[in-house]
């Protein structure tokens, strides 16, 4: 088929499927020019900021950041070996790659949020289900960029050093770990900053820190907390953004 009949084709399809997407959801743009009155309303109750509230928020977001963090450097300790498993030119054997990949993709598969719920069960409330969580489900994501970069590195260092006798285990510190250590950094550093806006989002279902000090302030009605809340995550994002982009330099 010719392109210039393809695309009209694709066009088409796009339009279809959008259209359709809007009859699923039940989208209704007139309720949303209404309930603009509403939304209004509480931007106004949530202003000025309640800045007396600042002594009581540092805890929440010192516990935002460590869980972001736990589960960041668990997940990379967790998913690293999964990832050599589950890579066609190092794994030692197709049952452990297989499994490798299965445990990926279930990790993965499940949100972090419904991980989150399980682990309340399990430990009950507070940020280390979240942190056991956001570990989880780091495994999956993190799993899957790991292999994807070994099995494109340059296999040159490891076939040398096959060759000279070495095993496994030093092949992989001293030929795969070099190679990769700056872009599997880079890779831990993004997750970092997907991890710290998950954190905040799994605190609405117990796992503590700021998302669970925003519910409540919305439960109570405190919309002047809720705004200082979320002008202190807005920052603790943005500072964690900066961060991780001025590492990621320093590797490049």
């Amino acid at each position: 088929m010719k392109r210039s009949t393809l695309l009209p084709l694709v066009l088409l399809l796009g339009i279809g499927l959008f259209g359709q997407s809007l009859w699923v959801i039940d989208a209704r743009l007139s309720e949303l020019v209404t309930g603009v009155h509403g939304m209004a309303d509480i931007l106004s109750r949530a202003s000025p900021p309640d800045f007396s509230s600042l002594p009581d928020i540092v805890w929440p977001t010192l516990e935002t950041l460590d869980i972001a963090l736990f589960g960041t450097v668990c997940g990379v300790i967790m998913a690293i070996p999964f990832a050599v498993l589950a890579a066609r030119n190092v794994t030692p054997s197709k049952a452990l790659y297989y499994f490798a990949r299965s445990v990926i993709a279930l990790t993965r598969a499940v949100p972090d949020l419904i991980w989150a719920l399980l682990f309340v069960t399990a430990v009950g409330l507070g940020p280390f289900p979240g942190a056991l969580a956001l570990s989880v489900h780091s495994i999956g994501m993190l799993g899957r960029l790991f292999a994807e970069r070994i099995e494109d590195m340059d296999m040159g260092a490891v076939e040398a050093l096959t060759l000279t006798g070495a095993g496994r285990v030093q092949v992989f510190t001293h030929a795969v770990v070099p190679t990769l250590a700056p872009s599997l950094l880079g890779i831990a550093l993004y997750r970092f900053d997907e991890n710290l806006r998950s954190s905040l989002v799994l605190g609405f279902v117990g796992a503590g820190g700021l998302g669970f000090r925003m519910l409540t302030a919305m439960n109570l009605f405190q919309y002047r907390e809720v705004s200082m809340l979320l002008i202190v995550t807005f920052l603790l994002v943005v500072g964690a953004e900066q961060i991780s982009s001025a590492l990621r330099k320093l590797m490049a």
